[in-house]
């Protein structure tokens, strides 16, 4: 394992020096948060592919596919089609805003302070995708050197935290350049055929297999549905994909990268479901189907190139990790923070370079900004050594995701009708209904996200039709703001803000 030891070790000690160098171009809020909003088609895409195939899609994916066969890919497939849908109908859109975050995206539909709901929901969406990422380490390097547990987490998290808060989104976009094309090297290219290969091919595959491990909706189509729900959904309102889209040169980029990467998740997730049936034939019988990822490469890999997939899967969880890292940050210091103290800013004009704040310069900018991802990357550390359900975790932040977010935010994309009161209603009915029904049903039912989704359209229509329609200069400015112009906010507040 030396060799393979080796190139981990280089890969980890890469990563270091790319967060010490984003460091030297992080100037600035707009730098720091959002690489300047500079990125071109080729990073872009590279960069959100790397964010949302992370440890679940990969490992998990594998995970997948050694349980339910071909249609094991539909987990992966609808963060796909999510993704597409998201480049395709709406990132053009979201780039023209030029904001940091969702809820000053929804500050400026609604007319008012997105008040500490909005915020609070996506802070726990964040942290706990940030959280259940650097579980995943616990997995890989007990793998790759045999470490505790909680050793390996403080490891693994330990290197993210450091590159991201060094360089912040400069940081993370180096990296995940790389980590994408280790992860397509190591997955795509490498690990793919070998697996096919030691399985005795496709035909052989088929033989030794029940039929359902190659039928379309062996895994049910109830389950589909649910995951098109969660995570077709979530690619469309979470955080740390807008971060991605707000860092693109231009709605081009944004559109055309985003689909790029898109169709790229749809090939990763036949191939970890390709790879995950490939091991049910080799190794029928192992404990969990979590554990097919890593006993094909140990088993089947000869020596550099087993320790170049296995920083394949390093990579997926990583990027993953960053991304929902500086999402959580983000909110946590400019939703949350900023109004708990009583300096809420408005979104800035586009136009980027100007001081974010009359009192705050860009270094202090920087610096605060910084100084939030180092704590929450400590909490995050902390928390997943503590947190065992990483399932159960994961689901509740998608289901408060969804069920209270996802109305609002598309509401106020695509129906000019919807007023700050309906928004608030939606996002404060949808998340109560979810929790409620999670309660009721179990965290890993169907019902919370099904009805909870129900509840908060209904709370939005509703609420919105009985208030009065959203001021006329509000409208007006955000029209502004879709079209990449450097219309304002009203500075009136609404006391309904969402």
């Amino acid at each position: 394992m030396a060799v393979d030891y080796a190139v981990i070790v280089l890969y980890l000690a890469g990563m270091l020096a790319m967060g010490w160098w984003g460091m030297r171009r992080a100037k600035s809020k707009s730098e720091f948060l959002v690489a300047g909003r500079r990125l071109g088609p080729a990073m872009y895409s590279g960069t959100m592919a790397a964010i949302v195939l992370g440890g679940a899609s990969t490992i998990g994916g594998v995970g997948l596919g050694y349980q339910y066969g071909l249609s094991g890919a539909w987990m992966v497939f609808t963060i796909g089609l999510g993704l597409l849908a998201l480049s395709v109908f709406f990132s053009a859109r979201i780039a023209r805003l030029k904001v940091y975050t969702v809820s000053e995206m929804l500050d400026l539909r609604y007319g008012g302070s997105a008040g500490l709901i909005s915020g609070i929901v996506m802070w726990a969406y964040t942290l706990m995708l940030a959280v259940t990422s650097t579980i995943a380490y616990a997995t890989i390097f007990d793998v790759l050197f045999g470490l505790d547990r909680s050793l390996s987490i403080v490891l693994g998290g330990a290197i993210v935290v450091a590159y991201s808060t060094l360089g912040g989104m400069w940081s993370i976009t180096l990296t995940d350049m790389v980590q994408f094309v280790v992860k397509t090297i190591g997955v795509l290219l490498l690990l793919l055929p070998v697996a096919v290969v030691k399985a005795g091919g496709f035909a052989a595959m088929k033989a030794q297999l029940p039929d359902d491990y190659f039928a379309p909706l062996g895994i049910g189509g109830q389950t589909v549905f649910t995951y098109v729900l969660i995570y077709s959904f979530g690619m469309l309102i979470g955080q740390d994909i807008w971060q991605r889209v707000f860092t693109a040169r231009s709605d081009k980029v944004a559109r055309l990268g985003g689909t790029a990467a898109g169709t790229y998740c749809l090939a990763y997730a036949l191939a970890g479901a390709v790879i995950g049936t490939a091991a049910k034939v080799l190794y029928p019988h192992l404990g969990s189907p979590d554990d097919a990822f890593a006993t094909i490469v140990k088993d089947a890999l000869p020596m550099g190139v087993r320790g170049l997939v296995l920083a394949a899967a390093l990579s997926a969880v990583m990027s993953t990790s960053s991304g929902a890292l500086i999402a959580c940050a983000t909110v946590a210091n400019n939703d949350i923070w900023a109004r708990l103290r009583g300096a809420v800013r408005k979104p800035e004009a586009a136009g980027e370079g100007a001081h974010e704040s009359g009192h705050e310069s860009a270094h202090d900018e920087v610096r605060g900004n910084r100084q939030f991802i180092l704590v929450m990357g400590v909490a995050v550390i902390g928390i997943a050594i503590g947190l065992n359900d990483v399932v159960a975790a994961l689901t509740v932040a998608y289901n408060l995701l969804v069920g209270g977010l996802l109305v609002p935010i598309l509401g106020g994309l695509l129906w000019k009708r919807g007023t700050a009161a309906g928004a608030l209603a939606s996002v404060a009915v949808g998340g109560l209904a979810v929790v409620g029904l999670m309660l009721s049903f179990g965290v890993l039912a169907n019902e919370p996200i099904y009805y909870g989704l129900i509840a908060s359209l209904v709370a939005y229509v509703a609420v919105s039709l009985a208030t009065r329609p959203t001021d006329a200069a509000v409208l007006a400015a955000w029209r502004e703001r879709l079209a990449g112009r450097t219309a304002t906010t009203p500075s009136t507040p609404s006391t309904s803000g969402v």
